[in-house]
């Protein structure tokens, strides 16, 4: 359904009713952030390893030269034979950030359960460059509540998103954000981790469609989203994307 049509001069004054709660949401944003950058520190004392192309690496490698990592929690089960729509969805914004993020002193990877040859072979199959890591075998995804072991799952209550919540079916992956940081001690701490719909943020398609009338268009969360491949116009896409 088409919005009222009106003149310039009354588009201008809608608009700028509309820039002022713009304005409003902004500077709380920047309060937000801000209270995010001063949340108090964790410090990580167990030695976390990864399987990666390069072989076993600790948490402290996975920042490379940076001083910051930001860590996706990306939903690739062991027996799953491909990840989550919507992590993938996410995925695909990543490569593309991930030069500009290492000059703002902050490397990214994502973390799965899978073992490293699944993870492998997913990723060449979406053609994503981003480092991606595997967790099998580690407690790394249990202890920042993006995984749920067998009891959790089987007492029909899990903890994430820093609530009790009831169990999703079997599934034992969920998404998530975790930031960690080098203090001047030498040491590693866990600064933040967020989410659900707090990783929302983080795409940039979303917040486009958001622009626009329609906005996300959709009837359910995300409802339009599939993996790039499989789109129904996917030979263009993935040509796009690969």
């Amino acid at each position: 359904m088409q919005n009222a049509v009106v003149s310039k001069e009354k588009w201008l004054e809608a608009r700028r009713a509309l820039l002022a709660q713009e304005k409003e949401l902004t500077r709380a944003r920047d309060r937000l952030n801000e209270a995010r950058r001063a949340l108090p520190w964790e410090l990580v004392s167990k030695d976390y390893s990864f399987d990666t192309p390069e072989g076993r690496k600790s948490l402290e490698d996975l920042f490379g030269a940076s001083s910051q990592l930001i860590v996706y929690h990306f939903m690739l089960a062991p027996d799953w034979e491909e990840g989550c729509v919507g992590c993938s969805f996410f995925a695909d914004h990543v490569d593309g950030a991930i030069i500009h993020l290492q000059h703002g002193d902050a490397a990214f990877v994502a973390v799965s359960r899978a073992p490293l040859a699944k993870v492998e072979a997913y990723r060449k199959r979406m053609g994503w460059k981003f480092p991606w890591v595997s967790a099998e075998g580690s407690d790394f995804n249990y202890d920042y509540q993006a995984s749920f072991s067998d009891d959790d799952v089987a007492s029909g209550t899990i903890t994430y998103n820093y609530t009790d919540m009831p169990a999703m079916g079997e599934l034992k992956d969920l998404h998530g954000i975790s930031v960690f940081a080098k203090g001047d001690d030498g040491q590693i701490y866990h600064t933040y981790s967020t989410y659900a719909r707090g990783a929302e943020q983080t795409l940039t398609t979303l917040m486009l469609l958001d622009l626009v009338p329609k906005g996300r268009n959709e009837e359910g969360t995300m409802d339009w989203v599939r993996r790039h491949d499989q789109y129904e116009d996917a030979p263009k896409a993935a040509s796009c994307c690969h």
